[in-house]
């Protein structure tokens, strides 16, 4: 059943309106398209759950179909993966399809374009067709071969699919308007020719259909109703629905394409390239490090399926792109690790504790409740011995009265077991201590009904029995870049800002014995230090857990230091440009107080960076579309500099398109009439 209308999104409002306006509900269908060139990352989760999401709403199916028209980027690795993600998501498709499967039909389609005077081949090379094109504010320039007679281009076409030509001498295209406003319409590319073997057809092909050729004909076959698609193919709608007016039958369901903002994630990067390069540079141990924002990364870190659709869930869709900070991602995991983990005790940094009047040799087995969220959670066993392993930092030898672990004369209570009082320490040669001797209160055992056992300390540690601790590798992981947009700078590679301390190996942890039956997808709360789960690389005597998420965000604490670590790099790089600072540093510069400023200051400031502007190129300024929907004077410093470059002819592209629609839904009014000064 649908929802109230005020909860709707947009896209479920549009589906609304089409069932209002006469669409039969059991024509509703949707799909799910990845391309197999890289693994599923948290980005495209807000698609699986917004198309599986709407198929479960509306009780309609939903395809999974891969676009598989690149066969130098794809492979069934990256198949067999994106099925593996979307099935451990929760969700199950009705019709596994691939692009491939129509590559006969659409090639069959072409061949009509062609007979119709609608396509043609081409030529020419790929540097000479891009100067013809023109740019936004002027026509292209008609292609020499653009009235070619049919029975040449068939003729061409067809040695195109028999291998004669070879790639980037011949291609095929549509033959529409090389005046249009939209870019993508002046006589886009159907085919090209790649001589490489497909992962699915093998040989049979050597020329493969484009995106946009392949797309809307792929939703047409498959009787899809509402094509789904990211912000940048809104410029890409009007090419979808050409291609659809020259193949759609009238009497047969026509697929509408709608957008919405793509995720993006603070603290990291989303784009498939720059994931490879971090798996092939070996930053990363593979697609699935635990680091990544893969789904299997995020898997293996030990994220459940229901923490990634409620992250989905409360990010929303919307009709912008943003910035979404990853503390909400770890709340989400946080918030259902909590309801869900088991509670047990591990030790990453243990001292040992001799308790000197527990009896030697003495073993007790005590009672510890797998999780006070869940009712009839049920318990387990944990052994208490005379000597015990505690974290160092929870003893210091003397302290304030503000610190209330354990410290020489002072009580604290050990998890599920007795109050203990620290009376001295050994150290060794260094002056390390090595030993913390204590005595016990034998009457204050947790849970046995005695006086003593309900009274209150105000320090509780978690320990282990050193006779029972169990040797464990624990991995602790952070975020992997220290910058929130990494790859937002026109100056700087992303990779400058990975984070060295991503990774914390602790080889020697000891944890109860418990942990000897954990499995895979078992999720753990080690008591006072965060959650985890156990790693795939894990054996049989030798357990390795990956930390999921803190009990606390600590990010907040650390970020003086991420800062400190950035400091050498951007001081040499200021050193190194003193004085000649370039126009796109003097633009971000200007900007940071550009909302800050009002009257003729903030003339003065717009009339500055539009100067700036005339010196800047659009690969300087485009990585800045992605800057933080927070930091809204960069992005109206970018919005003027972008209206500069496209006065001076620059073409309009996909992320320029988004970038102004951006700008058209933010709250920021003098944002907003930027956009509308260009759009």
């Amino acid at each position: 059943m649908a929802k109230d209308s005020e909860s709707l999104n947009f896209i479920e409002q549009i589906v609304e309106q089409d069932l209002a306006a006469g669409l039969p509900k059991e024509q509703l269908r949707f799909r799910f398209p990845p391309e197999p060139n890289g693994y599923l990352h948290i980005g495209h989760a807000a698609s699986i759950c917004l198309n599986f999401g709407l198929g479960e709403r509306y009780n309609a199916p939903v395809n999974l179909r891969f676009d598989d028209t690149n066969p130098t980027k794809e492979e069934q690795e990256y198949v067999d993966a994106i099925k593996h993600d979307i099935e451990w998501l929760g969700f199950q498709w009705a019709t596994e399809c691939y692009s491939s499967d129509y590559f006969q039909q659409l090639y069959d389609w072409a061949i009509e374009l062609i007979k119709s005077g609608k396509a043609y081949v081409d030529k020419q090379s790929a540097e000479a067709m891009a100067e013809q094109k023109g740019t936004p504010t002027s026509p292209g320039v008609e292609s020499p071969h653009r009235n070619q007679s049919v029975e040449e281009n068939l003729d061409l076409f067809q040695r195109m699919k028999a291998g004669e030509f070879e790639p980037g001498t011949h291609i095929l295209r549509a033959k529409i308007d090389m005046a249009s406003p939209n870019m993508l319409m002046r006589d886009p590319l159907l085919y090209r020719i790649v001589k490489k073997a497909h992962h699915r057809t093998g040989n049979d092909w050597c020329i493969y259909p484009m995106y946009d050729w392949t797309h809307g004909q792929s939703d047409y076959l498959e009787s899809i109703s509402h094509s789904i698609c990211t912000l940048e193919f809104k410029s890409h709608r009007e090419l979808y629905d050409w291609f659809l007016d020259q193949i759609a039958d009238p009497d047969r369901l026509r697929p509408k394409q709608r957008e919405f903002a793509r995720r993006n994630l603070s603290y990291t990067v989303m784009s498939k390239r720059k994931l490879l390069e971090l798996v092939q540079s070996k930053t990363v141990s593979g697609w699935d490090d635990p680091r990544m924002p893969t789904i299997s990364g995020l898997r293996r870190r030990g994220y459940t399926p229901e923490s990634i659709r409620k992250f989905s869930e409360v990010s929303g869709i919307t009709k912008r792109d943003s910035v979404t900070d990853v503390s909400l991602l770890e709340f989400c995991i946080r918030e259902d690790l909590n309801k869900n983990a088991t509670r047990v005790m591990g030790v990453l940094d243990p001292v040992k504790l001799i308790i000197t009047n527990y009896p030697e040799g003495k073993v007790e087995m005590l009672t510890a409740e797998n999780n006070p969220e869940i009712e009839n959670s049920g318990t387990h066993e944990v052994p208490f011995s005379r000597e015990l392993y505690i974290e160092k930092e929870d003893f210091k030898e003397s302290a304030g009265n503000k610190f209330f672990r354990l410290s020489i004369g002072k009580e604290v209570r050990l998890k599920n077991a007795y109050i203990i009082k620290a009376e001295s320490v050994v150290k060794d040669n260094a002056g390390n201590i090595i030993e913390i001797h204590c005595t016990c209160d034998l009457d204050s055992r947790s849970g046995s009904g005695t006086e003593s056992s309900e009274r209150k300390v105000k320090g509780t540690l978690h320990w282990v029995s050193i006779q029972h601790a169990v040797k464990a590798e624990i991995r602790e992981y952070d975020r992997l870049f220290f910058d929130e947009a990494p790859d937002s700078y026109s100056d700087r590679n992303f990779m400058e800002f990975v984070n060295p301390e991503s990774l914390k190996i602790v080889e020697t942890a000891f944890v109860e014995p418990f942990l000897q039956e954990a499995k895979l997808d078992d999720k753990f709360q080690f008591q006072r230090l965060g959650y985890f789960t156990l790693d795939k690389e894990a054996q049989a005597g030798q357990l390795i857990f990956n930390k999921t998420v803190g009990l606390k965000d600590s990010w907040a604490k650390q970020q003086p230091q991420a800062e400190q670590q950035k400091q050498p790099a951007a001081q040499q790089n200021q050193s190194q440009h003193q004085g000649q600072r370039s126009a796109i540093n003097e633009i971000q510069k200007i900007s940071k107080k550009y909302t800050n400023l009002s009257g003729d200051k903030l003339e003065t400031a717009r009339t500055n960076i539009a100067k700036l502007a005339e010196e800047v190129a659009y690969e300087e300024l485009e990585p800045l579309f992605n800057t933080a929907a927070k930091k809204v004077g960069t992005r109206i410093g970018v919005m003027i500099a972008l209206g500069v470059l496209l006065k001076k002819g620059q073409e309009r592209n996909a992320a320029i398109e988004a970038f102004i629609e951006a700008g058209l839904q933010d709250s920021n009014e003098l944002l907003v009439e930027e956009a509308k000064g260009i759009e």
